[in-house]
């Protein structure tokens, strides 16, 4: 079992309880999921491309990804509808903890001119989504194989009510949120 998972269970339940008074721990927020999306626009012309792509997804999650495809058909990107585009991966459980663990303890602090992640980028509903630049930040892919850099975006949904105890929930998490 994951550090994280174990430090939900006391410290943060704690921590949540006490800054906003519930009744019961039942209440207070958890992490349902993290999903990883990937939009790669020119697998439209080269599948090779969204290949690589799914591989260093795997590589990063640990686990499989799925092929994400367009929704209808643009005439002025040439995009057919049902024309693959993209990938994505839930993660839930172990697997969840362990890739917040690894993207707030390695990965962030390797981003250039790293300052935190804008803490204004909740949807209302506390869920949070945080885009990332290149894929490279992350320690499993290898610098000398990455024939483009891509970024991602990375949405943490919660059972949060609003973003304050959202932000509070990742806060206690070790999220590095902009001051």
């Amino acid at each position: 079992m994951s550090r994280l998972k174990d430090m939900y269970k006391d410290e943060i339940v704690e921590a949540m309880v006490k800054k906003f008074g519930y009744k019961n721990i039942m209440e207070v927020p958890k992490l349902n999921k993290i999903v990883i999306n990937m939009g790669v626009g020119e697998a439209k012309d080269n599948a090779k491309v969204l290949e690589t792509a799914v591989k260093d997804m795997e590589t990063i999650t640990g686990q499989k990804a799925v092929l994400t495809k367009a929704k209808n058909s643009i005439a002025n990107f040439k995009l057919r509808e049902g024309m693959p585009i993209g990938c994505k991966t839930t993660l839930r459980g172990d697997k969840m903890y362990e890739f917040l663990d690894r993207l707030v303890n390695l990965a962030l602090p390797r981003v250039r001119d790293f300052r935190g992640v804008n803490a204004n980028a909740f949807d209302g509903r506390g869920n949070y989504a945080l885009g990332i630049k290149e894929q490279i930040i992350f320690p499993e892919i290898e610098y000398d194989k990455v024939d483009k850099v891509r970024g991602m975006d990375i949405i943490f949904v919660t059972t949060a009510k609003t973003d304050e105890e959202a932000r509070e929930l990742l806060r206690l998490f070790n999220m590095p949120f902009a001051k």
